[in-house]
C-alpha cells in the first residue's frame, strides 16, 4: 500500500469518527445553556410557563443549526403547553412550528399549524400574517398569488417594524418571484432579506439563490459582487462562518468562469479560516472540497500534502473542538431532558388520575346531595299538597247548625203557609250555597266575590231574626275589592257567632258592625256586635251549642296556621269582649296581608317549590 492510500485509509476513519459526531451534533454553547435552563425548569413542579420558553429557546438554537426535526419535537411540546394555559404565547409557538414543519417539507402540517396560530392571534395584524402564510403554501402551484400573500406580510412586518419576520416575507417573495421567473426582482428581495436577517444559515442559503438567478442569466460578475459584498460584511462582523461560506461559493463561481487558479486560491483560503475556528467538521468540508479541486487539477501531490497536514492537525483540532465537548454535554443533558419529561409525564398521569378520582367522589356527593334536595323537596311538596287539601277540608266543612237551623226556618214558614217567605229564604239560601259551592275548591277570593257572600249570609239571617239586628259591612276606599285576595270563608264563622251566640239574645234590636280598613301592607278586619257578650253567652249555651262554636273557632284557627304555613303569610287572629257600662258585645279583630292576584300567584309558586 502506497503512503498516499495509507494516509487516506487513515484520514477516512478519523474523520468518519470524529467528523460524524460533529455532523450528528451541531450544537455549540448556547444550544447547551438552553438545555441546562430547559433542565432547571422541567425539575420544577409549578414553572410550566418558563418550561415552554425554554423548550422555545432551545428551539431556536436548534433551527440555527438546521436541526429542524428536534426544533419541532421541541416547539410542539412548547405549543401544547401555551394551549393547555390558554396563554398569549400560544401564536407565536404554532407559528414558529409552522415555519419548521415548512422547512421540513411537511407542508399539510405547516398549513394547519399557521391557521392555528391565525386562530390564537390577538393581533388582527399577526392573524392576517398566518392566514397569509397558510393560503401561501396552499398556492405552491399559483405563484402570483404566493406573491401577493408574501408581498401582504411585507407590509405588515414593516410596519410593526419586525425585522426577523420581514426578512422571512423578503425571502418567500424572492422565491415566488423566481418561479415567476422575474429575476430581477427576485434578486432584489433577496438582497432586501439579507439586509434584514441576522441568521447565517439564512443569509448563506439566501446568497446561494441570488448567485444562482445571476449565473442563470449568465452574469456570473455579478453574482460576484454579490457574494463578495456578503464577504465583506460577514468580516465586519467577524462571522467565521459565513466568511467561510461565501469564500465557497465565490470559489464556486471562480471555477464556473473557469479560473482554476483563482478557484484553488479561494478554496485554500476557506481551509486555512476553517483550521482556525478550531471546527472539525467545518475543516474537513473544507479540505474534501480542496482536495477534489486538486485532483481536478491533476495535482495529487498536492492533495496529500492537505491530507498530511489536516493528520497533523487533527489531534489538536480536535481537542480545541468546543462543539464537539458541547455536543457530549448536550447529549447528557438531553437525556436527562427525556428522562425529567417522562417523571413529568408520569407525574401528570397520577395527578390526573387523581383528579379523576376526586371528580368522581365530587361528582358521587352532588348527585347524593341533589338527590337527598330532591327527597327533600318530594317531602315538602307532598307536606304541602296534605296540607292544601286538609284546608280545603275545612274549608268545605258546612255549618251543619246553619243548615239544619236554615231548613227548620223553611219548615217553620211551610207549616204557617208563609210560601212567599218560604220561597224568599229558599231562593236566598240557594243563592248563598251556589256561590259558596262555586268558590269551595279555591284559598282566596277577591274582596269583591268574600264581601258578596257575606252580604247574602246576613241577609238570610236577618231573614230568619228579622227583628234582632241590622248589620252594616264596610270597605275602605282605599282598597279596590276586584283585585284585593283574602282568604275564602274566614270571616263568615265570626259572623255566625255573632248573631246565633250574641244578637240573636239580645232585647232589643242589636248591630252587626263589619268593616275592612287599609292599615300600611295589611288589611284589618273588625267583626262587632253590641250583643250579650261572650261570658253571658256561655252560660246561655247547651252543650251542643258549646260545642259547635268550640269546633267552629277551632276550625278557623286550623285554616289560619296552614295558611300561614303553606302560603308563608302572617295572618292574626284577636278577640275580646266589649264590657263598658252602658254597651255590651264583642270584637273580632282579624289581620290579612295585602296582596294582589301577582302577590298571590308568585306565593303560591313559591309554596309548590
Amino acid at each position: 500500500m502506497t503512503r498516499y492510500s495509507f494516509n487516506i485509509l487513515i484520514l477516512f476513519i478519523l474523520l468518519c469518527l470524529g467528523g460524524s459526531v460533529a455532523a450528528q451534533k451541531k450544537i455549540g454553547t448556547p444550544v447547551s445553556k438552553a438545555a441546562r435552563n430547559l433542565t432547571k425548569s422541567l425539575s420544577k413542579d409549578d414553572n410550566e410557563l418558563q418550561t415552554a420558553a425554554d423548550y422555545e429557546t432551545l428551539a431556536t438554537e436548534l433551527i440555527e443549526k438546521k436541526e429542524y426535526g428536534k426544533a419541532e419535537e421541541y416547539l410542539k411540546k412548547a405549543l401544547d403547553i401555551y394551549t393547555r394555559l390558554n396563554h398569549a404565547n400560544a401564536a407565536p409557538a404554532a407559528r414558529a412550528l409552522a415555519k419548521v414543519q415548512e422547512q421540513q417539507n411537511k407542508i399539510a402540517t405547516a398549513i394547519s399549524n399557521y391557521k392555528t396560530a391565525g386562530e390564537l392571534s390577538f393581533d388582527r395584524s399577526q392573524e392576517q400574517a398566518n392566514y397569509n402564510d397558510a393560503n401561501r403554501l396552499l398556492n405552491s402551484g399559483d405563484p402570483r398569488k404566493q406573491t401577493g400573500y408574501a408581498q401582504s406580510n411585507i407590509n405588515i412586518f414593516e410596519k410593526e417594524g419586525k425585522t426577523a419576520e420581514a426578512a422571512d416575507a423578503y425571502k418567500q417573495l424572492g422565491n415566488s418571484l423566481l418561479a415567476e421567473d422575474n429575476k430581477t426582482d427576485a434578486i432584489a428581495s433577496y438582497k432586501k432579506a439579507i439586509e434584514k436577517s441576522d441568521k447565517t444559515a439564512d443569509i448563506t442559503e439566501i446568497s446561494k439563490k441570488i448567485s444562482s438567478a445571476y449565473v442563470a442569466d449568465n452574469n456570473i460578475d455579478e453574482a460576484i459582487r454579490s457574494n463578495e459584498a456578503i464577504l465583506e460584511k460577514a468580516k465586519t462582523d467577524n462571522n467565521i462562518d459565513l466568511q467561510i461560506s461565501q469564500i465557497r461559493e465565490l470559489a464556486h463561481l471562480y471555477s464556473t468562469r473557469r479560473q482554476p487558479d483563482k478557484t484553488g486560491q479561494l478554496l485554500e483560503e476557506a481551509y486555512k479560516l476553517a483550521l482556525r475556528s478550531s471546527n472539525t467538521s467545518r475543516a474537513k468540508d473544507c479540505l474534501l472540497a480542496l482536495t477534489r479541486y486538486y485532483k481536478q487539477q491533476r495535482q495529487e501531490a498536492m492533495a496529500l500534502r492537505r491530507y498530511d497536514d489536516f493528520l497533523q492537525n487533527l489531534d489538536s483540532l480536535i481537542r480545541t473542538d468546543s462543539s464537539l465537548v458541547d455536543a457530549s454535554l448536550f447529549d447528557i443533558t438531553e437525556g436527562k431532558i427525556k428522562d425529567l419529561e417522562r417523571e413529568k409525564a408520569l407525574q401528570l398521569a397520577l395527578i390526573n388520575n387523581q383528579n379523576k378520582l376526586n371528580y368522581f367522589l365530587i361528582a358521587f356527593v352532588l348527585a347524593m346531595v341533589i338527590l337527598l334536595l330532591f327527597i327533600i323537596r318530594s317531602l315538602r311538596a307532598i307536606k304541602v299538597k296534605n296540607k292544601k287539601i286538609a284546608l280545603q277540608s275545612l274549608r268545605r266543612e258546612m255549618n251543619p247548625h246553619f243548615i239544619f237551623n236554615s231548613l227548620n226556618s223553611v219548615n217553620q214558614y211551610i207549616a204557617e203557609n208563609n210560601e212567599v217567605e218560604a220561597n224568599k229564604y229558599l231562593t236566598s239560601y240557594s243563592g248563598l250555597m251556589r256561590n259558596v259551592m262555586e268558590h269551595s275548591n279555591k284559598d282566596f277570593v277577591s274582596l269583591a266575590v268574600e264581601a258578596e257572600q257575606l252580604r247574602r249570609y246576613l241577609d238570610l239571617e236577618q231573614l230568619r231574626f228579622s227583628d234582632k239586628f241590622v248589620y252594616i259591612l264596610e270597605i275602605d276606599e282605599a282598597l279596590d275589592p276586584d283585585t284585593v285576595m283574602i282568604p275564602n270563608m274566614l270571616i263568615q264563622p265570626h259572623l255566625e257567632n255573632a248573631v246565633w251566640h250574641g244578637l240573636r239574645y239580645k232585647d232589643t234590636r242589636g248591630l252587626l258592625h263589619v268593616s275592612f280598613r287599609k292599615e300600611g301592607q295589611s288589611i284589618l278586619v273588625v267583626v262587632e256586635d253590641d250583643g250579650i257578650g261572650l261570658a253571658k253567652s256561655q252560660e246561655l249555651k247547651t252543650f251542643h251549642q258549646r260545642e259547635h262554636q268550640s269546633r267552629g273557632l277551632t276550625n278557623t284557627r286550623e285554616r289560619i296556621n296552614l295558611l300561614n304555613d303553606i302560603y308563608h303569610l302572617h295572618i292574626g287572629l284577636e278577640m275580646q269582649e266589649i264590657t263598658n257600662d252602658s254597651v255590651t258585645g264583642t270584637k273580632v279583630m282579624l289581620r290579612l296581608p295585602l296582596m294582589n292576584k301577582h302577590d298571590l300567584n308568585r306565593k303560591n309558586n313559591f309554596s309548590d317549590r
